[in-house]
């Protein structure tokens, strides 16, 4: 059975597509009886939070140029391909492939993981034990491909098909649904209200900076951050629905760097999400992140979308959208 970890938060075309974010902390992949008696709390809480300082490291201020909101959206507008062009957007369609996880070298599920493949899993572990291979050699990430649909205002649509069936989650910029077959359930579900904020939450397909003055958002320089080797611009967004988003934008090319999104409950702790942006490529005289990274604070690993076609304002019909009866 499918486990997919996915959250449709935002959908900005040119900086964030959909950002996935587990719901659950990964399980602890046992270990094998040799190393069972070398782990002690103490141990694995250092392991722990090593694991976490290398994976969140505290974030290196630098010194830019001053520069004032409204300069740094025009160069951020004029590096995408210009306002005007954007505007011109009124849909757009992306598909590729995205991460649903790895299977455990015990067979266990960490995401997508058939009884076929949890014996084959266990097998390989033995294996390695055997051999003395480090157990992470047995790992498997495992992608899926999906397509996702979006429309002006805030209309979305995805799907991620899975051994002949299709999973779907819509929101029509009001209401929202979904359709879970990878659970066993068949029938049509509402948004949960956390779905529903998140997804009334999301931004128009341009992204949050362009235009952002008439989206009814207002942005604040909150100085300049490295992110990932790049010197970039802190943003804080102030959101039309009260919300607070934190947006990085490159301080040389002026792209969409980094963006955070709503906090996720991991056990039992309120941990941040963020979105890396990579790959820009053209589209149509457009530049579209055509690699979107999403990590969670305190959890090892990351989730990756890798978009490989891109449509610009196909044909998307009110039913692509609508509820089926």
């Amino acid at each position: 059975m499918i486990k997919l970890r996915i959250t449709l938060l935002a959908c900005l075309a040119g900086a964030t597509l959909c950002q996935a974010a587990p719901t659950q902390a990964p399980a602890e992949a046992p270990l094998g009886p040799a190393r069972v008696a070398r782990q002690t709390p103490a141990t694995v809480a250092a392991a722990r939070a090593a694991a976490e300082a290398r994976a969140n490291p505290a974030p290196v201020a630098v010194e830019l140029p001053a520069l004032s909101v409204q300069q740094i959206a025009e160069r951020n507008a004029t590096a995408r391909g210009g306002l005007q062009a954007w505007q011109r957007v009124a849909s757009m369609s992306m598909s590729g492939k995205l991460d649903a996880g790895q299977s455990r070298p015990d067979g266990g599920q960490l995401a997508v993981v058939s009884k076929l493949e949890r014996a084959k899993a266990k097998a390989e572990l033995r294996k390695a034990v055997q051999e003395g291979k480090p157990l992470a050699s047995a790992q498997q990430s495992i992608q899926l491909p999906f397509q996702l649909e979006l429309k002006r205002p805030t209309l979305t649509r995805l799907e991620i098909p899975f051994q002949g069936e299709t999973a779907v989650q819509v929101f029509d910029g009001v209401n929202g649904w979904k359709l879970r077959p990878y659970l066993g359930r068949h029938e049509v579900e509402a948004f949960s209200p956390d779905e529903l904020r998140a997804a009334a939450a999301q931004q128009e397909l341009d992204g949050p900076l362009l235009n952002y003055a008439a989206k009814g958002t207002r942005v604040s320089v909150q100085g300049g951050e490295m992110v990932n080797g790049r010197a970039a611009y802190k943003l804080e967004l102030a959101l039309k629905s009260g919300e607070l988003r934190h947006l990085w934008v490159d301080a040389q090319t002026f792209l969409d760097l980094k963006i955070d999104a709503e906090p996720r409950r991991v056990d039992g702790k309120l941990r941040n999400v963020v979105t890396y942006m990579r790959d820009y490529r053209p589209v149509d005289g457009l530049l579209v992140a055509h690699q979107l990274e999403t990590t969670v604070e305190g959890l090892p690993g990351a989730h990756r979308i890798y978009i490989e076609k891109v449509a610009l304002n196909p044909s998307l019909q009110p039913s692509r959208f609508a509820r089926p009866l």
